[in-house]
């Protein structure tokens, strides 16, 4: 390096990793690519971030998406220019509706190649439109800017992580020659803060907000405070929100559906923190309660467009019925008798089963992340959440794609072991994260329930409404392959799982073994929506002979 000659483009990407650096990232996420040799040779320049080489953009940005939902602190993803910069698309909406700090740096050719016919020239110009916190086109560097290079770097960093969190765009026009060495960098600011800051209004600055009715139900999820477990009230908590005190209530997807109870559980009011259930029962038992809804959350969160108020603030509450919270524990407790009752009848491995005994074999400190299929559902519906495990799955945009390489930037950001639960199709879009998996020194095991299609299809109308041959081409959409043999191209050892009484085992081996690993357990897609019916049936029948 000491041979090449200092550029002004040099000590612009250089001076953008200084600060960011000096704001608290630590992670790098770079796509192979010639465009962005700038900012790249300025990121494995400095030995206090880590940087983590994808060969797919998208695995790239659903990875660097991984690491700022594991650790609050945006990761930098960078992509060289053209039609590699749209494959971070998707990642980019997941981390704006999910509320998670990406800084987004797409390379790009300088003003004189664009519109001109010059090769990887496109329009990167607000390129992800609305779905970024904040865009900037920085320019060609140019010395007479450096004052400014420093401010920029740091404002990516605090828009992306002030409330609500999400992704920024710096678009990087590079000019020949690409390589060249930083000179001097700009001087920083005494003491080594960052130029800029962003501070969230205190939690009390807004008053805090009556909430009238001694029945107040919460519904609780990622991001919930943790005090919400000791509450006189029911919480209902999804996987993601760790709330496990004596509040929790688990298991309401099944108990709601059976009419008696749900019309007993109305309550006065409900308070919604943070992202709603995957469960449409529950969202639309809450919706169709006459009480009153108070949403809590950074952004504004009422799909269902019955909330009363949106809470900046606190909330003041009246005294609690003391036997409502025993209610809701009795009906969920009934509840989670019967389905651990049926799933013991099953000799082979079922879905729920897969779910509640991946999350079980977790060490304490390990991370989970779910596909936003069958499997968060399952983990709501069926699992008793854990506080010594963060569980996470992308349910801001609700895609499956990325889900591995989401899993590997939670590992990469933890450096907890880390397993991600996902369904065959899910696995198959995201298989290039796969490449060079074993080099990136993370432990992870992926747990594959294959079913040879997409299993969620079976509980949509179309799976009844449609001729078997119509269905299964649609929507089951079988494709024959083994997650195993995909797995072994890229030198994953694998376990094959059948019996279900071994499934926590096998899951708990592989973590205890560390590395990367892949947990294959083969489920029929019919059979698993007949399953589900019957825990409800399971859930109903015991219900009615308590009454």
């Amino acid at each position: 390096m000491a041979d090449l000659p200092v550029t002004a483009q040099a000590t612009f990407a250089a001076t953008l990793v200084d600060e960011w650096l000096r704001a608290g990232v630590r992670h790098a996420v770079v796509a192979p690519g010639s465009r962005s040799t700038p900012l790249a040779l300025a990121l494995a320049d400095r030995d206090e971030i880590a940087v983590h080489v994808f060969h797919d953009e998208r695995a790239a940005g659903f990875a660097a998406l991984g690491v700022g939902t594991a650790s609050g602190t945006p990761a930098v993803v960078l992509t060289t220019s053209g039609t590699a910069a749209t494959h971070l698309h998707a990642a980019v909406v997941e981390a704006h509706l999910g509320e998670v700090p990406l800084i987004v740096c797409t390379a790009d050719r300088p003003p004189e190649l664009r519109d001109v016919g010059a090769p990887q020239a496109i329009d990167q110009t607000h390129l992800y439109g609305r779905a970024v916190r904040w865009f900037v086109d920085l320019g060609v560097a140019d010395e007479a800017a450096t004052h400014s290079w420093r401010s920029m770097a740091a404002r990516a960093v605090a828009i992306a992580t002030a409330p609500p969190a999400g992704p920024v765009h710096l678009n990087l026009p590079f000019r020949e020659p690409l390589v060249g060495r930083a000179g001097p960098l700009p001087a920083g600011r005494a003491g080594g803060a960052s130029w800029v800051t962003v501070t969230a209004p205190a939690p009390n600055a807004t008053p805090a907000t009556p909430v009238a009715g001694r029945r107040v139900l919460f519904v609780a999820g990622a991001g919930a405070d943790p005090s919400l477990s000791s509450r006189a009230c029911p919480v209902l908590a999804d996987a993601r929100s760790r709330l496990c005190g004596p509040s929790g209530v688990t298991h309401a997807d099944a108990f709601l559906r059976h009419r008696p109870t749900a019309d007993a559980l109305r309550p006065d009011a409900i308070v919604r923190i943070g992202p709603p259930p995957a469960s449409r029962i529950v969202n639309e038992w809450l919706d169709g309660c006459d009480a009153p809804q108070f949403v809590v959350s950074r952004s504004w969160r009422d799909p269902g467009h019955r909330a009363a108020q949106m809470l900046a603030g606190g909330a003041t509450f009246d005294e609690p019925d003391r036997g409502w919270l025993e209610q809701w524990r009795a009906v969920d407790d009934i509840a989670e008798a019967a389905i651990a009752e049926r799933l013991a009848s099953d000799e082979r491995p079922t879905e729920p089963h897969v779910a509640r005994a991946v999350l079980a074999a977790l060490p304490t400190g390990g991370r989970l992340v779910a596909a936003s299929s069958m499997p968060v559902r399952d983990l709501e519906w069926y699992a008793r959440p854990r506080a010594d495990v963060e569980v996470y799955a992308n349910r801001g945009a609700n895609g499956i794609d990325g889900t591995i390489s989401t899993a590997i930037g939670v590992a990469l950001a933890s450096r907890a072991p880390t397993a991600v639960l996902l369904g065959d199709i899910a696995f198959l879009h995201d298989s290039t994260a796969l490449v060079a998996v074993g080099a990136r020194d993370v432990d992870l095991t992926i747990a594959v329930i294959d079913n040879d299609g997409g299993g969620i299809f079976s509980f949509l109308p179309q799976s009844t409404a449609l001729d078997r041959s119509r269905f299964e081409q649609l929507f089951g959409t079988p494709h024959g392959v083994k997650p195993e043999d995909l797995a072994a191209a890229h030198g994953i050892a694998s376990l094959i799982v059948e019996a279900a009484d071994t499934v926590e085992a096998a899951v708990r081996s592989t973590m205890d073994a560390g590395g990367v690993w892949l947990v294959v357990v083969r489920t029929d897609r019919a059979a698993n929506a007949t399953l589900h019916a019957e825990l409800n049936a399971a859930v109903a029948a015991a219900l009615d002979a308590r009454a």
